[in-house]
């Protein structure tokens, strides 16, 4: 049975991706007038380069303070050692697409309405990434998909 994904829906997703290493790796692609609510990250160290090498997460994204696109805000970054397991469970949403560009920091309504809006065609990711090539790891992401094409 094929899973409803038209206007109006809400869907619990999940990705499973393996040997997460020191290229960028994208976790959630964002889609025009989807909002994506992130329940939890799990990543395990499955081997490491070093000991102390980090694992970070961030969203490629929109920075209302300046005004400024396709900037990396970082959600975690986590210092790891083989055979570790890092769970992130704090909440957190972001939207889909860009808002149109506007001259920051955020400061009226307009520019608010502006980011909920999501007008532009420049998508937002989830992505994650390890500090050494030599780095591999798992991860699991659940996230809630919000469609309010």
């Amino acid at each position: 049975m094929a899973i409803a994904r038209g206007a109006g829906t809400e869907i619990i997703r999940s990705i499973h991706a393996d040997d997460i290493d020191a290229t960028v790796t994208n976790l959630i692609v964002g889609i025009q007038h989807h909002i994506y609510t992130v329940l939890s990250i799990v990543f395990h160290a499955a081997t490491w380069q070093a000991s102390g090498n980090w694992v970070k997460c961030y969203i490629q994204a929109y920075d209302s303070k300046v005004g400024a696109t396709d900037q990396s805000i970082i959600i975690f970054q986590q210092d790891m050692s083989v055979q570790e397991t890092y769970v992130w469970n704090d909440k957190f949403s972001f939207n889909g697409v860009e808002p149109l560009d506007f001259t920051g920091p955020l400061s009226t309504v307009a520019m608010q309405d502006a980011i909920a809006d999501q007008a532009s065609s420049v998508s937002q990711q989830l992505r994650i990434v390890t500090e050494n090539a030599a780095d591999a790891g798992h991860v699991t992401v659940t996230y809630v998909d919000q469609n309010n094409a």
